[in-house]
């Protein structure tokens, strides 16, 4: 099932975040967050007029997805920025997919124009999850994060929803 996050749903969110914050370089976040701090993002993100989306399997949170304002200027209004996060032990099940087109869908229903990604890379796996949505790499830029003592490149994916 993919709902609406609630308040009931922040804790399992914060720690499928902060394996991430923990044990990878796809976010770019170096300390872990707290409840609260992520309750007030997802009320942020809601308040918005965006949606933040959950996968629930047995009753449990499993994956996030939501969308965010890609820029505060006015003439932005039809444009925003998606991400997408499963538990690590729930990868590669389709779960991505199924966030997405759901995420996606109402997009579509608020009139948003360009939907953008950016990934870490490499990764293989969010690439092709972007790109089976028909996403297409728009940009690439050369060692602008750096965590683990490691330089990471990002790349930007784009679709147009509407014409």
């Amino acid at each position: 099932m993919i709902r609406e996050a609630s308040e009931q749903d922040v804790e399992a969110i914060v720690d499928i975040y902060n394996y991430y914050i923990r044990n990878t370089v796809v976010t770019f976040e170096e300390t872990e967050v707290d409840v609260r701090d992520f309750s007030a993002r997802i009320r942020k993100v809601q308040g918005s007029g965006n949606s933040w989306l959950v996968a629930i399997e047995e009753g449990r949170v499993i994956g996030y997805a939501y969308s965010t304002k890609w820029n505060e200027r006015a003439a932005y209004r039809s444009t925003v920025e998606v991400s997408v996060y499963l538990s690590h032990t729930e990868v590669s099940k389709g779960w991505g997919t199924r966030l997405y087109d759901e995420l996606f869908s109402g997009l579509l229903v608020r009139g948003i124009h360009v939907v953008i990604g950016g990934i870490t890379l490499p990764n293989a796996a969010s690439v092709a999850l972007h790109e089976k949505k028909g996403m297409e790499k728009v940009a690439h830029f050369v060692e602008v994060g750096n965590k683990f003592g490691e330089w990471l490149d990002v790349g930007y994916w784009q679709v147009r929803l509407s014409t």
